[in-house]
């Protein structure tokens, strides 16, 4: 047994004691837990290193201690406890580095793959703006100037999407982001333009894969196309890209370095490149015990496989905002003396949140999970904000933040991953170390995994 948490049952979500613990060959970490009613379960969560290979780190070496930061005003009463009383609870250890405000549940599109099961025949009716705007002010009393990322279902088919851009913008938030698809962005070429001026920084741009074989399996069309049109369209509006992918295992797992060289490719406005193994709440095609899943350290060891000439596995380190196991990130200046795109290491304190100090340097006193969460909100705003967003606000930061300011939005790429949490693989030790909640229509605060989180048979924990 290599550690001790908390879980759920897959099948009837009650609340079980789980643990880590080595597969019988040693070479990946388990998370086991056993109901009474249902058995035992165990679900992948590690890879150990392989000798003379590339890899990332062991399991016991991945890790970023810090000390809780609990919610000064709780939403809500311990009651059931952990994950029954979320809002944020008493003992919730993180503050919030982005809220996530869903605007609408319907789509343009109806991917097979869907955290969110947007696009379905009858949605729920979209919220007012009324009642977007109650969202956003409790958001605001509960976590601050943290950044909002405008999300959905897919928040272009709203008409109105400019004005809560606006709503957001006017309540002094910090890093305004848009999560799409891209297909709006594409269609109307002025969009972008018009989502910028009210205030839109940044794009969240769905971007799974360097050909349409694997979008046809993740998103049920060919999409390389329209997804080029929107990013050269939000370039002109000055916008920052992050591309996102749903990473799956058997479908675009091997091209993962490829993605990243064409992210560079793609020019300057791409900030970065966001990778997520896929999740398996809302909608997907396969029983949730043969999900092809992936851990996030086969992610990153597929990053410096496939593309050692950029990525090393040392470039990539824990969160010190989030839980360990839920993330990792690397800060780069773009180079081009080779004549293709390439990566320069910012090793001396471009990782999120705090990768000036060598992880061995991390002793008592410990950093704040309140001081993670400050850092993780003003890293994101540098460098994925657009080239006419201004500067983060919540306060001067440190001689790298103030670098990056000078250095110019351009010139910044940020290469993360962050394993969301299904029904098999929660972790209540992670979910207390949550930084990126849902504003639900009653103002509570939800950690994102908790607010899709699924049972096996399409029981929500948290219904809409």
């Amino acid at each position: 047994m290599l550690r001790r948490t908390q879980s759920l049952c897959p099948l009837c979500l009650r609340r079980l004691d789980a643990f880590y613990a080595h597969s019988a060959d040693g070479r990946t970490v388990e998370l086991c837990k056993r109901c009474p009613e249902h058995g035992q379960f165990r679900v992948a969560v590690w890879q150990e290193p392989e000798a003379n290979i590339p890899s990332a780190p062991a399991f016991a070496g991945w890790t970023r201690p810090k000390s809780p930061s609990y919610p000064q005003h709780p939403a809500t009463e311990l009651e059931e406890g952990c994950p029954f009383d979320c809002g944020l609870c008493p003992v919730h250890g993180q503050h919030t580095c982005t809220g996530l405000i869903e605007v609408t549940l319907r789509c343009n599109m109806a991917c097979p793959l869907c955290y969110a099961s947007a696009g379905t025949a009858s949605p729920p009716s979209d919220p007012a703006l009324a009642d977007i705007g109650q969202r956003l002010d409790a958001l605001k009393r509960a976590s601050g100037a943290c950044n909002v990322q405008i999300s959905g279902g897919e928040p272009t088919v709203r008409d109105d999407l400019p004005g809560i851009v606006d709503m957001v913008r006017q309540r002094g938030f910090g890093l305004v982001q848009l999560n799409t698809n891209g297909l709006r962005l594409a269609e109307e070429a002025d969009y972008a333009a018009t989502l910028a001026d009210a205030g839109l920084e940044s794009v969240y741009l769905q971007w799974d894969a360097v050909g349409d074989a694997a979008f046809r399996m993740l998103r049920g069309r060919d999409c390389l196309a329209f997804k080029r049109r929107a990013l050269v369209n939000c370039a002109r509006a000055g916008l920052g890209v992050v591309l996102v992918a749903t990473v799956v295992r058997g479908v675009n797992d091997h091209e993962l370095g490829a993605l990243l060289r064409l992210a560079l490719e793609l020019g300057p406005a791409v900030r970065g490149l966001h990778l997520q193994p896929a999740a398996f709440f809302g909608r997907y095609p396969w029983p949730l015990a043969e999900a092809p899943r992936l851990t996030l350290a086969e992610i990153m060891n597929a990053l410096a496989r496939q593309a050692p000439e950029l990525v090393r596995p040392e470039h990539l380190r824990p969160p010190a905002c989030e839980h360990e196991l839920c993330s990792f990130n690397a800060a780069y200046r773009r180079v081009d003396g080779t004549g293709k795109p390439g990566l320069a290491w910012l090793h001396q304190g471009g990782s999120c949140c705090d990768a000036a100090r060598p992880l061995q340097q991390l002793v008592p006193p410990l950093p704040t999970a309140a001081e993670g969460s400050r850092a993780a909100r003003r890293f994101v705003a540098l460098h994925w904000r657009g080239q006419r967003g201004p500067a983060p606000a919540d306060g001067a930061g440190d001689a790298f933040d103030r670098f990056l300011a000078q250095e110019g939005v351009a010139r910044h790429f940020t290469l993360s991953g962050m394993a969301f949490q299904d029904a098999l693989s929660l972790d209540l030790d992670r979910v207390r170390g949550c930084c990126i909640h849902v504003v639900r229509p009653d103002g509570r605060l939800i950690p994102f995994c908790l607010h899709n989180l699924t049972a096996a048979g399409g029981t929500r924990l948290y219904p809409l």
